[in-house]
């Protein structure tokens, strides 16, 4: 049989190349081939996804029979009733699920009992994930560092793009002028600004006049 597979991650730093290959294996091993591919570079905490939508629209018209997934937690990690809901509109399309990596089957009459198990433990997963990124970003700026990546300007290379800017150039023509994207450059402004407000704000101020 000719089935369909949906993969995902999370950020385009990653890929999906270790989904591919279990559900390639596993495909093979049922005897079937895989035709159809989704796959996005998407979190799961929402279910408007585009390709996820795709895959619906297809199910709903008959395109699909056999899904592959890596991982139940892959179609949606947002709670026991998105996941459900999900599920069960691909069910009544004729859609047979097939997870290769969390050891369970979705037929049967304890299916829905893992099922919400599995989502509930996913959607935990998730919270706590977020929680552990939110602490690590208020320890690093109350030690005074700066949260997110590095940024792709030194300083010299901003109070370039400030002065600049108040020669009245626009950010496209800093950007062409300093061989930096435009989206960069709008960032480096932004948080010359904020530097410099912050600066202000710092400054002792001088006494009132007597």
């Amino acid at each position: 049989m000719n089935g369909a597979a949906y993969v995902r991650v999370s950020s385009r730093a990653q890929d999906d190349a270790t989904q591919r290959d279990a559900i390639e294996r596993a495909a093979r091993a049922r005897g079937d081939a895989i035709a159809r591919w989704y796959a996005e570079k998407r979190s799961a905490k929402t279910t408007q996804r585009a390709e996820l939508q795709r895959l619906r629209d297809d199910a709903r018209a008959g395109h699909v029979r056999r899904l592959y997934v890596f991982k139940l937690d892959r179609i949606a990690r947002s709670g026991i009733r998105d996941t459900f809901e999900i599920v069960e509109e691909l069910r009544a399309a004729g859609v047979e699920i097939i997870t290769v990596a969390d050891g369970f089957s979705l037929d049967g009459p304890a299916a829905d009992v893992i099922l919400a198990v599995m989502s509930w433990a996913a959607k935990m997963e998730r919270l706590a994930i977020n929680e552990r990124i939110a602490a690590a970003r208020e320890r690093i700026e109350a030690e005074g560092g700066r949260w997110g990546r590095p940024s792709r300007v030194d300083r010299a290379t901003r109070e370039r793009a400030a002065e600049l800017q108040r020669d009245g150039k626009t950010v496209r023509e800093i950007a062409k002028t300093l061989h930096v994207p435009r989206s960069t450059i709008a960032r480096a402004l932004a948080t010359s600004r904020k530097d410099g407000a912050r600066e202000g704000a710092d400054r002792p101020q001088d006494p009132p006049p007597s």
